[in-house]
């Protein structure tokens, strides 16, 4: 291992007091060059065989500059902001002009986390972090305590889910840039916010992608969605590894993020010896010995392998935690969504009930989509390595209409969902505006300007719902409208019912912080389902002398259920049902053990024998 790269950032244009030092990998350069724009001046870099480099006072941070590449300019691949977009010269940035204010700050133990999803561009009116910090008395309010910003990493245009990213180490000029997501993440922590960035390192978007001019940053070894993967274990791979080594790292020394999630690690492909993901985790867990910092790494994977999540002395990757799709997916076919697509895999409840359980839905057995056995066992991972949610941007936009469940089912379930999610042995996540049921979708929406790629883009999500067989168009990705259609609506807050609904996520929020629920501790978890009545009952217990069932009724009439038996009454902590979120009927505050309790249609009733104070 390299642990020069712990200290500082090597790649691209870094800042000393002697000048700034440039450093490009560019293997199948004859000559490169690089171009001060302001000065119209060209300065060679020397060639030490693989980099090249120089050092010069007559860069500034702040100033544009591009790289002559056998006389073809382009934009540093380890560029740290696009001023004029993807197709634009780079931008010197030095990092450590920022002043920090967060020395005081620790990050928030990975088991606490009541995470946030949010898309910088639709998520404030103003779209930008700034409009992000100007909404964080509001996560406070809400009681979430670290949010989740959705890729910003440059991409083109100033519409893009970020998925589309091209330069990883710019910040997407249209939010703030690189000082602007440094005023964020600061202002996060004195809020007492932990911030996650979602990061891209399963492909590279084509408006702008001009790598494979540098080297060979992809291999025809293996094929991806996208096409011809990230090179992390043919020739040449060694530096492909560190340019993404030094951008996990970048992020957490130079801009203070907390966690990374990491998306798609099932279209990266590697089979060298050691993993990039375990080299990540080795490198981060240098980092945090240097600085003192804590950091995590989350995973998005659709292959229930333990492997990724596993430590590195169990032969693991050391990843801290993955997003559980399979709970999301067995919630939704509970609450009454369509049994198509992946969705066909999943039996409501009796799979949601295997999902409290187990973590994964398909843990080594057979999935009839994939025609073969998918999964591993979880046993011996804990609650807090599994994020669980009942809609996130991938399960919303991904949909031709971009529906959220507030536009798919009844106000009563959406409740009931809430409480699914937040009652479970594992991490919460929302997506941004369920917490006060937002109808506006959020759709699928892009910013090219190439024509032909544009046209791609449009017929690709033609050919995806082509099946579907519906005589409504996906909404054009290009428009301005579609983009514009999936920002939230605000003023809804002080509306009813969203306004209810709101108090209600709080108080959910509230109970989890302060009842057993707090613990993701799998290891208190029973479980009881029956698939005729589309009921659940869910006991968990942290503490001896302090139990609580959550009793759930997905089905469209009420139905009795038999609290577990107790010593101790049983006290209620919340019910969906209850008039106060706007529902038909409240159950006893007080129940004695054995007793049966009559649990409305689609709600939830939490009881607890410990202190309800």
């Amino acid at each position: 291992m390299n642990e020069s790269l712990i200290s500082r950032r090597t790649l691209g244009v870094t800042f000393t007091a002697d000048g700034a030092t440039v450093r490009v990998w560019a293997p199948l350069a004859e000559t490169l060059s690089i171009r001060l724009c302001q000065q119209d001046l060209v300065i060679p870099l020397q060639n030490d065989g693989s980099y090249w480099q120089t050092t010069t006072d007559q860069l500034q941070s702040g100033d544009t500059y591009t790289f002559v590449l056998n006389n073809v300019e382009r934009s540093d691949p380890a560029s740290l902001s696009q001023p004029e977009g993807v197709h634009g010269p780079s931008q010197a940035i030095d990092t450590a002009r920022f002043v920090w204010t967060d020395a005081n700050w620790a990050n928030i133990p990975l088991d606490e986390y009541l995470m946030y999803e949010l898309h910088t561009g639709t998520f404030s009116p103003e779209g930008t972090f700034a409009g992000i910090e100007a909404k964080l008395d509001y996560f406070v309010e809400l009681g979430i305590n670290a949010i989740e910003l959705m890729p910003v990493a440059q991409f083109p245009g100033t519409r893009n889910w970020g998925y589309d990213g091209v330069c990883p180490y710019a910040v997407q000029n249209s939010y703030g840039g690189a000082a602007g997501l440094q005023q964020l993440v600061d202002a996060c922590h004195r809020k007492g916010l932990a911030v996650i960035l979602d990061v891209v390192y399963n492909h590279m978007g084509p408006e702008g992608n001009h790598f494979t001019d540098y080297g060979p940053y992809f291999t025809n070894k293996h094929r991806t969605p996208w096409g011809d993967a990230l090179n992390f274990d043919d020739t040449d791979s060694d530096n492909v590894r560190r340019y993404f080594v030094e951008n996990v790292l970048m992020w957490f020394r130079d801009f203070h993020i907390d966690a990374l999630r990491l998306d798609a690690v099932h279209a990266i492909h590697d089979e060298s010896d050691l993993h990039i993901l375990r080299e990540i985790k080795q490198y981060t867990d240098l980092l945090m010995q240097e600085t003192g910092r804590q950091h995590y790494l989350i995973i998005e994977s659709d292959q229930n392998e333990t492997r990724f999540i596993q430590p590195i002395a169990s032969d693991g990757y050391g990843m801290d935690a993955q997003w559980n799709d399979e709970f999301h997916h067995a919630l939704r076919v509970t609450a009454g969504g369509e049994r198509s697509g992946y969705y066909a895999d999943y039996e409501g409840i009796r799979h949601l009930a295997k999902s409290y359980r187990d973590a994964y839905v398909y843990d080594g057995t057979y999935m009839a989509r994939r025609a073969k056995i998918v999964g591993k066992s979880t046993a011996s991972h804990p609650g807090q390595q599994f994020v669980v949610f009942s809609q996130n941007h991938d399960q919303i936009g991904n949909r031709m209409l971009g529906e959220r469940p507030s536009q798919l089912v009844s106000f009563s379930m959406q409740k009931l969902m809430a409480g699914a999610v937040m009652s479970s042995p594992f991490l919460p996540m929302l997506f941004m505006g369920e917490e006060w049921g937002e109808l506006n979708p959020f759709l699928y929406f892009v910013s090219h300007s190439d024509p032909s790629l544009i046209e791609a883009v449009r017929q690709g999500r033609k050919r995806e719902f082509a099946a579907f067989q519906t005589s409504v168009e996906a909404p054009d990705p290009q428009a301005e409208q579609t983009f514009d259609q999936s920002k939230l609506m605000w003023d809804r807050l002080t509306q009813e019912p969203h306004q209810t609904l709101f108090r209600y996520y709080q108080t959910l929020l509230a109970l989890r912080k302060q009842s057993s629920l707090r613990h993701p501790n799998r290891e208190s978890v029973a479980v009881v389902m029956d698939e005729v009545k589309q009921t659940l009952t869910l006991i968990r217990q942290h503490q001896p002398d302090a139990s609580l069932v959550c009793l759930m009724n997905f089905s469209p009439q009420p139905e009795a259920l038999i609290l577990p038996t107790s010593v101790q009454p049983w006290k209620k902590l919340i019910d969906s049902a209850d008039p106060q979120w706007l529902g038909p009927l409240a159950s006893p505050p007080e129940i004695a053990g054995d007793a049966s309790v009559l649990v409305q249609a689609e709600s939830i009733l939490i009881y607890t024998t410990g202190s309800t104070s």
